[in-house]
């Protein structure tokens, strides 16, 4: 799976991209991500400073827009000859993200439907609506509030997808919709003293009984 993610922000993107499960999964190349930066594509005034990204919205209002050229552009690159792409935008008032949806998209890259998402990260105000006009693609609010920019919602998504393809994790088992999943969590030690108060685990866990171990996480679910 392909991820491409336009964003003015890219460098807030990469620390939790480049770690731990993203990481290996970059390394065992079961996914890949590209950055495209809408600034890249801004050209040169007469003193050689690169124009604006954003500007004033029409209509009034407080805030500024993001301009639709740089971010047409990014996304023109983005395709580029492919034809196996979706490109998804995020907005707090559109279809909620959920588990189902990362599913459906990890079956359309396995069934090899989708094999690049193009993450389109607005900013301010938000992205002068002819972008999404122009290349048509589905929305996404993954909450109900309002984040400062799209790159959270393009993490949680970039995540919430790689986990459900084939390799990702390692072990099939460790995908959580998968079997039964307690929201309780133990490790050891069996017992741990903090002031002075002993903490055990829950005596079923060390049964060995599976029937009543599963039976005891359906119900901490």
């Amino acid at each position: 799976m392909n991820f491409h993610i336009i964003s003015i922000f890219p460098e807030t993107l990469k620390p939790y991209l480049n770690s731990s499960i993203l990481k290996k999964a970059q390394e065992k190349k079961k996914i890949k991500i590209f950055f495209h930066n809408p600034i890249d594509f801004l050209e040169k005034s007469k003193s050689g400073l690169s124009k604006r990204v954003d500007d004033k919205p029409y209509g009034g209002g407080p805030g500024m827009v993001l301009k639709a050229e740089p971010f047409l552009k990014s996304i023109k690159k983005a395709i580029g000859r492919k034809k196996d792409f979706q490109i998804i935008y995020f907005s707090p008032s559109a279809k909620k993200w959920t588990n189902k949806e990362a599913i459906k998209i990890s079956k359309n890259f396995k069934n090899k439907k989708i094999k690049n998402l193009i993450l389109v990260c607005g900013r301010y105000e938000g992205l002068d609506s002819r972008v999404s006009k122009i290349y048509s693609g589905k929305f996404y609010s993954v909450g109900d509030y309002v984040l400062t920019g799209g790159e959270i919602p393009a993490l949680i998504l970039v995540d919430s997808i790689s986990r459900q393809i084939e390799g990702v994790l390692g072990n099939e088992d460790s995908v959580e919709e998968k079997r039964i999943s307690s929201s309780k969590f133990f490790t050891r030690p069996e017992e741990i003293l903090w002031n002075k108060k002993k903490y055990k685990i829950p005596a079923v866990l060390k049964s060995g009984d599976h029937k009543k171990i599963e039976n005891w996480k359906e119900k901490n679910s």
